[in-house]
């Protein structure tokens, strides 16, 4: 015992002790070990002092996935592509961590507008559409002086019909940019990572529950009150849960 309290403080010093690429490699190394339990540490580590990446969470989810804690998974792919959406890896990865969840639910039809609204501003993240719209913006700009500056009437022409066209796609650029924010900042989600759950009518303890969910099953949050929160499942249903059995993506 005394020899396993003194194994896991040099392990514990060694994590102070060690650049953040050393302890990566070392993580890397602990996990091609398939000592995947100390993996988890030292990645869960790296993103309690702020470090944070696609790859990161990339390796933490096959950590978890390997240790067989489906909804960590599904939870760290789910971060990962919040960050890095085009991740052909995370997507994967994604798509057979939630061919293994429980809960096969079919989604409640959207309208037509609807899903090719959202299927538009998920083209691109947030950076990808901030450079498209920073590089019609500057179009806009050398128009307006082309326009000013030229003695030209042929270029002044074309410099008025480039910086009108410029200038409407730079207003609808800057609605999908808006919107793509907004879904980013203000549309949360969770990933139960019980092995499954009761979830209630109300936020208490003692109402009748309202459906059974189970690991890796992905919700979004609406409302919260105390340890509660209001979860919406793809389907329709509403229901409450705690603070504690889901994580935040």
């Amino acid at each position: 015992m005394k020899k396993l309290f003194i194994a896991l403080l040099f392990f514990s010093l060694n994590l102070f002790a060690q650049s953040p690429e050393q302890l990566m490699n070392e993580a890397n190394k602990l996990y091609q070990q398939q000592n995947y339990e100390q993996a988890i540490e030292i990645y869960n580590k790296f993103l309690s002092q702020g470090y944070e990446s696609s790859v990161l969470y990339y390796n933490l989810g096959n950590a978890y996935f390997k240790e067989g804690k489906l909804g960590y998974a599904i939870l760290n792919y789910e971060k990962g592509l919040k960050l890095n959406p085009d991740d052909e890896d995370l997507i994967y990865n994604l798509k057979i961590a939630n061919a293994r969840t429980v809960d096969k639910i079919t989604e409640v039809p959207k309208l037509f507008f609807i899903t090719w609204w959202e299927s538009l501003i998920t083209i691109f993240s947030v950076s990808g559409w901030s450079i498209i719209f920073i590089i019609i913006f500057w179009i806009f700009l050398a128009s307006i002086a082309v326009y000013f500056f030229s003695r030209k009437i042929s270029l002044q022409r074309i410099a008025f019909l480039s910086g009108a066209v410029s200038l409407a796609v730079v207003v609808i650029l800057a609605v999908i940019l808006f919107a793509r924010v907004n879904r980013e900042t203000n549309v949360n989600h969770g990933i139960l990572i019980e092995q499954s759950y009761n979830a209630k009518v109300s936020p208490d303890e003692k109402s009748n529950d309202a459906f059974v969910i189970h690991e890796g099953i992905k919700f979004s949050l609406e409302d919260q009150v105390g340890n509660w929160v209001k979860i919406r499942l793809i389907d329709g249903k509403v229901g409450w849960i705690e603070k504690n059995s889901f994580g935040k993506i």
